[in-house]
Parts: structure tokens; C-alpha cells; sequence
């Protein structure tokens, strides 16, 4: 499956199996940038070994439309600096999924994320026909609160220690962005 987004010199795009070294690169590099916003990590997810195991599943979850995991690419560095993926997707009668990303410390303030996030929340409600999209965040996480509600994305309400993040269960802020051109197959 080739789906590709571009913007500026930045491209969105599946992640391919290719891309053990380039990912795991990203992991490493934002490893403490994104502690605070993650579950802790096995040291095999900063390796390009664990990787190559780990996209072996996640080409797997594209090919049978349950799952989409893409990577923001900066084409002019040739290396990746975000992530935008989509998981728990259900089809009928839900047609719904969960979107989460991430964004490299560098490229923080300039638009990137709600960019990749909007291409590929379009293409989720387009081409695979989703009718809800659910973004959960934390609190404090001010940055992932303007990226969503500059996308249209509405507060449906608050959960007390809804995951476990860093080492500790914490409480999150449920959103969604529901798709008003919906049509059942």
C-alpha cells in the first residue's frame, strides 16, 4: 500500500519496511522529548532490530486496513521527524479509530504536526471510511490540545488514570472529530 502526502519539503507517508534505521533514529534522537507523553519503552524500540520486527506487524495491520502507521519526513534532511498513526480501528457499526503522533523536539512550533495530522485524518475519513476519529491527551500537553482543536477536534469528556504513561496512570482529555460526509458501503 502507497499512500504519500506532501507539504513545504515535508512528506507524509506509510511506513515501509525500509525504514528500521530511519525510525528507530527518530526514537532515539526524541527519547527524552517524549517520555512525558509515552509509555515507557523496551530498549528494543530505540534499536533498528526491534523494528524491523516491530513493521513486519505494522505492514501486516496496513494490508488488512487495521491499522495505519505514518511517518513525517523531512526530504531535505532525508530523515524522519514525526509520526502520526492510527490504531483500534473498527469497522461496523462503529467505523472508528484512535489517532496518536509525535513530533520531533526540533521541529516543534511551526505547523507540521496539524498539517500531517489533518492529511491523513482526511484520507482516514476518504478513501477508509471512518465516521469517528479519537484523539486522547493529557492535560498539561497544551501543544496537543491547539493541534486538535485547530482540526476540529471536540471535547467529549475527561478519564481519570486512562493510561499508562511514563510509569504512571494518568488522566486524559477525550476528543473527537467526526466525519459529516459519512456513507455506509
Amino acid at each position: 500500500m502507497d499512500v504519500s502526502f506532501e507539504f513545504e519539503h515535508y512528506q507524509v507517508r506509510l511506513i515501509k519496511s525500509s525504514d528500521a534505521v530511519t525510525i528507530a533514529n527518530y526514537f532515539m534522537r526524541n527519547r527524552h522529548h517524549l517520555a512525558p507523553w509515552e509509555p515507557k519503552r523496551s530498549h528494543a524500540f530505540f534499536t533498528p532490530e526491534g523494528w524491523k520486527q516491530r513493521l513486519l506487524r505494522l505492514v501486516e495491520l496496513h494490508k488488512h486496513n487495521l491499522a495505519f502507521y505514518f511517518v513525517v519526513v523531512d526530504k531535505n534532511e532525508h530523515k524522519i521527524i514525526g509520526t502520526v498513526s492510527y490504531s483500534n480501528i473498527t469497522r461496523f457499526p462503529f467505523h472508528a479509530g484512535h489517532v496518536g503522533y509525535s513530533l520531533d523536539s526540533e521541529y516543534q512550533g511551526k505547523g507540521i504536526m496539524r498539517r500531517a495530522v489533518n492529511v491523513t485524518v482526511d484520507w482516514m475519513f476518504k478513501a477508509q471510511n471512518l465516521h469517528r476519529i479519537m484523539a486522547a491527551y493529557i492535560p498539561r500537553n497544551e501543544k496537543s490540545a491547539k493541534v486538535l482543536a485547530a482540526l476540529g477536534f471536540v471535547k467529549e469528556g475527561e478519564a481519570k488514570k486512562y493510561l499508562y504513561i511514563n510509569g504512571a496512570w494518568e488522566d486524559h482529555i477525550l476528543t473527537s472529530k467526526i466525519n459529516d460526509d459519512w456513507k455506509p458501503e
